[in-house]
């Protein structure tokens, strides 16, 4: 599928988002600590990267003035359970935000407001995967690590934004990192399973399965079936070498999973405040958001329509 920049920054910025919502939530319910500086720098980053990410995917529809519209068909589009969801979450994470910010409390009922905002935003992220596990016609996506890559990429990345708002508030990061860490290697697994297991599976469909020849031998294309490039083969049979496909997958390796568990390893063998303690912390933050967006990337460019197989491609 061609990789486009819009929806890039949609899953990457929302994961985010509702990753870094999630530990705000848990940080409020395990410690009670309304720290204003996580309060007020945390949870506007993480509505504001949750709000541009869901902005940014309408510029990928033909007429994002009737994106309102998909809302209505949630009972069958995951598309639309995603945006029903993503405008739930927005209520309990407002009133966690009025008490954290503007009374200082994120105790009792205003934790509880949290921990619905974070149960919400995991729906959001577990309805997005879901928009691209459930196409048959695209066997990469259509696989059982999808969905546990998109949670666990989620919580993975917004626990390393988590991190440096802890630092910053003077708290100590040894504790916190751990967890993140978990998330972190939870996530790599997961991702590794995924590359393993799509590159391996058989193929799903061939051209002599899509004409129904197959039986009488191989079938291949005697001519295509347009002079000039289409849309289904720009936007639906995008090729990336496999050279460049498996740097790439080293390159998401080393950002998105080596460099942050190698710091935050740093940070739990030595006192974790100050500030070379949050500079560590921010620079395992951004490594794993660049390696999140080349992995995104990637997500996007080895997946195949079945489609294609018209077109002149073997198999799907």
């Amino acid at each position: 599928m061609h990789p486009a920049l819009s929806v890039i920054f949609f899953t990457t910025a929302s994961g985010a988002g509702y990753g870094l919502l999630i530990w705000l939530a848990l940080h409020a319910a395990l410690t009670g600590n309304a720290d204003p500086v996580i309060g007020w720098i945390g949870l506007p980053l993480s509505l504001i990267l949750v709000t541009a990410g869901l902005l940014s995917s309408t510029f990928h529809l033909g007429h994002p003035e009737r994106a309102w519209r998909a809302l209505s068909q949630w009972r069958s589009s995951w598309l639309s359970r995603e945006g029903v969801m993503a405008i739930l979450t927005y209520i309990p994470a407002g009133i966690f935000a009025i008490g954290w910010l503007l009374l200082g409390r994120n105790d009792g009922a205003w934790a509880i407001a949290g921990l619905v905002a974070a149960v919400l935003a995991l729906l959001t992220v577990y309805c997005t995967a879901m928009i691209y596990r459930s196409l048959k016609t695209i066997p990469r996506w259509h696989s059982g690590f999808t969905v546990p890559g998109y949670l666990t990429m989620a919580l993975a990345t917004g626990g390393l934004w988590m991190l440096p708002l802890i630092a910053l508030s003077g708290e100590e990061l040894r504790a916190a990192a751990l967890p993140v860490v978990t998330a972190v290697l939870l996530s790599a697994a997961i991702k590794w399973r995924y590359w393993v297991s799509t590159d391996s599976a058989s193929a799903t469909a061939t051209s002599g399965t899509a004409t129904g020849l197959g039986a009488l031998g191989k079938v291949r294309l005697l001519e295509g079936p347009t002079t000039s490039e289409t849309y289904v083969m720009r936007e639906m049979g995008y090729r990336i070498g496999r050279k460049h496909a498996a740097r790439l997958r080293q390159f998401s390796a080393l950002f998105g999973f080596l460099i942050p568990v190698a710091v935050l390893a740093v940070l739990m063998s030595v006192p974790g405040t100050g500030a070379i303690a949050g500079g560590l912390a921010l620079i395992a933050a951004l490594s794993g958001s660049i390696g999140v967006v080349i992995e995104r990337w990637l997500f996007f460019a080895e997946a195949k329509h079945v489609a294609t197989l018209y077109y002149g491609e073997e198999f799907a």
